[in-house]
């Protein structure tokens, strides 16, 4: 694989990504200029920012992602729903929700099940990515989330969401990869801040990966030269 071609592969699987509270208009049209001139996959803004990315954006292949329950997962399910329907009317193709990992920690399977299934209803048919937040759970608590995930009929499971102790980690990823299978996808997000780290993540089974180092990632790239 050449050079070049490294960083085509690399830039399909990223969600260029913009989540800091202080976010101004001018840093959205820059992530969503990054976007188009390297073909990421989407860029992944908050929802009050999801019409400006979504009329930026038109005309290209890149989708608008937006993140619900972000980034604590605390809030209540119908909160939860509205934000999804919110964000899909304002032009988002895709959905990042965070799970309720109190409920998760409970032993409230059912409750999981049940607001997952609600966001993937109020989502239509668009892409919906469930974010275990990793770093706060066992073993076998991520083993179990992603066995809920998976049987509510999400697209994803995500590790992080980039705010709390800490972000994705290779055992992680094999892990969350292992669990699904071929059922659902799995988003690396949290630290991945250079090329090597992100094919580190590809090669465990990542098929997205979440950063706002994209454009490090695939210039990076575009000066090596082998494959994953």
């Amino acid at each position: 694989m050449s050079a070049s071609d490294l960083a085509s592969e690399l830039a399909r699987y990223i969600d260029h990504t913009l989540l800091k509270p202080d976010a101004t208009a001018k840093e959205i049209e820059r992530l969503c200029a990054e976007a188009r001139e390297h073909r990421f996959h989407s860029v992944c803004v908050n929802g009050s920012r999801v019409e400006l990315a979504h009329s930026l954006l038109d005309g290209s292949d890149v989708k608008v992602c937006t993140v619900v329950g972000f980034p604590l997962g605390a809030m209540d399910c119908d909160a939860k729903r509205y934000e999804t329907e919110v964000a899909a009317d304002a032009g988002a193709a895709e959905i990042d929700m965070v799970l309720n990992i109190g409920r998760l920690k409970d032993g409230d399977h059912r409750y999981c099940v049940r607001e997952i299934r609600d966001i993937v209803e109020a989502a239509e048919g668009r892409l919906v990515k469930v974010i275990l937040e990793t770093c706060l759970l066992t073993h076998d608590e991520i083993a179990t989330a992603c066995k809920l995930v998976t049987e509510a009929q999400a697209s994803f499971v995500k590790t992080s969401t980039g705010f709390s102790t800490a972000g994705a980690t290779i055992e992680h990823v094999k892990l969350m990869r292992e669990t699904v299978g071929q059922l659902a996808g799995v988003k690396a997000s949290g630290g991945i801040r250079d090329t090597a780290t992100a094919q580190a993540m590809i090669a465990a089974g990542a098929t997205r990966l979440g950063t706002s180092a994209s454009v490090g990632i695939v210039t990076g790239a575009a000066a090596l030269s082998g494959k994953y």
